[in-house]
């Protein structure tokens, strides 16, 4: 699935950039050969409404519509099991570079023991 969403990520960099939309178009044609045709049909659904067809998730956020994104569709993404569409705005979604998987560190602190405390106004038994 990775190859399948690097290749759908060149081809709109490809098709969305101006100045390269006439030189690239073998390039753009063979990327397209290599998508399977439900979901190069989806993307070009997208694109014909002018909008970009994937959207990069940061900070579980979908960039194109600024929804949260379930961890469990993160979680996919980053296991590369399956492409994902987004709930709200139906773009391909993939991670960006900046998102990587934080773990948080695990520090260790020394507890002590507290003593116990002699209660005030109780009597205690000699």
């Amino acid at each position: 699935m990775n190859e399948l969403l690097q290749n759908l990520i060149k081809l709109q960099s490809l098709e969305f950039e101006e100045s390269t939309k006439k030189t690239a178009a073998p390039a753009i044609a063979e990327l397209r050969a290599k998508i399977p045709p439900q979901i190069l049909g989806h993307y070009e659904r997208l694109v014909a409404r002018g909008k970009k067809g994937l959207a990069a998730v940061r900070d579980q956020v979908c960039t194109a519509c600024h929804m949260r994104v379930p961890i469990g569709v993160i979680t996919t993404l980053m296991r590369n099991d399956d492409i994902q569409l987004c709930d709200s705005c139906g773009r391909y979604l993939y991670l960006s570079e900046a998102t990587a998987p934080v773990v948080p560190e695990m520090t260790t602190k020394t507890v002590r023991a507290k003593k116990p405390r002699k209660a005030k106004g109780t009597l205690q038994l000699v």
